[in-house]
């Protein structure tokens, strides 16, 4: 069925969903139907509340500048000279490790039984 031949109220309901579209991802979640949607829609007004939340701002959407913000004044609190200690204490320690195990390779590489895990790779002299 084409739009041409749709009900004048259905082809209103259709623009309505494309401009609330939280509604269709709520019709999807919950499988209800549109239905008791376009009930509400044809009794509530197409200002009232009840719709907002469906808008593309809604909740979630005005939520993330204020998680922004958040971010920006935890930023704004942390020592800089803390940081850069810290970071200084982690590459030092990731050096420490890499040497360790640059140790434990060539001490394996120069055993002369060859690899212990493998029986058949014996060195002989």
């Amino acid at each position: 069925m084409h739009d041409e031949e749709l009900h004048p109220t259905i082809k209103e309901f259709k623009q309505f969903i494309n401009e609330h579209p939280k509604l269709i991802e709520e019709v999807r979640r919950n499988g209800r139907g549109w239905q008791e949607y376009y009930e509400k829609w044809s009794l509530l007004d197409h200002d009232d509340p009840f719709w907002d939340d469906y808008k593309e701002s809604s909740r979630s959407d005005r939520k993330k500048p204020e998680i922004f913000g958040k971010v920006l004044e935890m930023t704004e609190n942390i020592d800089a000279e803390k940081v850069q200690k810290q970071i200084k204490q982690l590459n030092h320690s990731i050096s420490a490790l890499q040497e360790m195990l640059g140790q434990f390779q060539r001490k394996q590489n120069s055993n002369p039984f060859g690899n212990p895990n493998n029986p058949f790779n014996w060195k002989r002299d």
